[in-house]
């Protein structure tokens, strides 16, 4: 049996060392036993505590377990009291979060109230658009109808006889119509390509909104689950990531300016489409009664120049019927100087050949009697009288002449005329009647 030296156990603070506060206590002052020459050569432990060593290690050890038992009741104390502190530090932390949550709840579904309410309305606003955008359409293919009604009227009264193809007031008015109806077709198509962008930028707005929106209603959904879990729920769990910043995460100030610009951007396209909406309405009653007024003023312009037509006619055939009474008595006045003249020959073959027989009168005989100036002074005024007879003949065919030249004349522009007022109230004036109605050419 070797022999062993006992030494004593250096101290160990067993609550320090859970605090993490253990430090190398030093080793207890105790005198290691001398060892004894004769224990040793007796075969026994030498190495042995003495009383006074027992002693001291035995209140020490007491004095040790009095101290840790007053640690431990004084952490006990403070542990329990923070519990307490912080179960209702927690406490109220968590219903702070909570009525946070609430608010913004109440934030969001304001804002998203916004939105919804705002995309409503842009979605109406390009349901009338499009609405109004047929509207021109529809009153834009209605212009056709009166421009071919206008062309078709100057290519009819272009094929007027002499001296009808006039430019009167009534091309003029039509030429006017032409003009009107080309320019309000281009302001048509103008005000259509405007309707559209403004519904392509309502859509990129009400899109906007949309998202944003949509975003919104995500967040509730999240808040609102958020705002439902509490210390009971079975569905909580632990995210130690989640209290990290996130990156490119908004602060309220920028998260409100963000909503209030996308509202503020659909706020201006609605007052834009409200603007144009009336711009197109009052447009298109304007173009409808500038149609309906130049169209008046071409009926109008036509009634006037059939009613003068009408009225040349009239003087031109009653011209007509007196030119043709002149010609019937003229032919008859022909007549009657041919017949004076026929019988102007027998008087003067009497007295000619009276002449003829005294001329042969023998010698003295052959005197120039009374007889013979008589017969001579026949034959001269009968010769004077067929002279005048001839004359007025002459006169007479030289009038009939012209008097035929009149008739030809005016039977000719009695044609002409007849012919334009065929034209302008047989062909034009009734196509006319085919104009549109103010609801047509208003696009309805």
């Amino acid at each position: 049996m070797s022999s062993e030296i006992i030494v004593s156990r250096p101290y160990y603070d067993s609550i320090a060392a859970a605090q993490g506060d253990q430090k190398k206590s030093p080793p207890l002052e105790q005198d290691i036993p001398q060892l004894s020459s004769g224990s040793v050569t007796a075969g026994y432990r030498s190495a042995k505590y003495t009383p006074a060593e027992w002693f001291s290690n035995y209140q020490t050890i007491i004095e040790q377990a009095g101290t840790n038992h007053h640690k431990a009741q004084n952490i006990q104390q403070k542990s329990r009291t923070l519990s307490q502190d912080t179960e209702a530090a927690a406490l109220k932390t968590q219903a702070e979060g909570t009525r946070l949550l609430g608010e913004r709840l109440q934030e969001i579904h304001y804002w998203k109230s916004e939105l919804q309410r705002h995309i409503e309305h842009l979605q109406a606003d390009t349901e009338s658009l499009l609405m109004l955008k047929k509207r021109l359409e529809r009153a834009l293919d209605s212009t056709e109808t009166p421009y071919a009604i206008a062309t078709d009227n100057l290519t009819c009264r272009a094929r007027r006889l002499g001296a009808e193809l006039v430019r009167d007031i009534v091309e003029e008015e039509l030429l006017k119509e032409v003009n009107l109806i080309r320019s309000i077709q281009a302001l048509l198509e103008k005000t259509a390509a405007q309707i559209v962008a403004q519904i392509k930028r309502n859509r990129e707005a009400q899109q906007t909104l949309e998202m944003d929106w949509s975003d919104k209603c995500q967040a509730y959904s999240f808040d609102d689950a958020s705002g439902r879990h509490s210390n009971m729920s079975p569905d909580t769990q632990l995210h130690p990531s989640s209290a990290t910043m996130q990156e490119q995460v908004s602060n309220p100030s920028s998260w409100t300016q963000f909503t209030q610009d996308n509202l503020s951007k659909a706020l201006q396209e609605e007052q834009a489409t409200n603007n144009l909406r009336m711009l197109v309405e009052q447009m298109l009653q304007d173009i409808t009664d500038d149609l309906r007024v130049q169209c008046t003023s071409v009926d109008r312009a036509f009634s006037l120049h059939c009613e003068d037509l009408i009225e040349a006619k009239t003087q031109l055939e009653i011209k007509l019927a007196q030119t043709l009474e002149q010609i019937g008595s003229q032919e008859r006045n022909i007549e009657a100087l041919q017949q004076a003249i026929h019988n102007k020959e027998a008087p003067l073959r009497v007295a000619q050949s009276r002449l003829y027989l005294r001329s042969l009168r023998p010698n003295m005989e052959l005197c120039r009697d009374q007889p013979q100036l008589s017969l001579e002074a026949e034959v001269k005024q009968i010769d004077a009288t067929l002279e005048s007879l001839k004359q007025k003949l002459s006169e007479a065919r030289s009038s009939l002449s012209h008097l035929e030249e009149s008739r030809m004349a005016l039977q000719k522009d009695i044609n002409c005329k007849t012919h334009s007022l065929f034209i302008g109230r047989e062909k034009c004036m009734t196509y006319r009647k085919r104009y549109p109605t103010i609801s047509a050419l208003s696009g309805y």
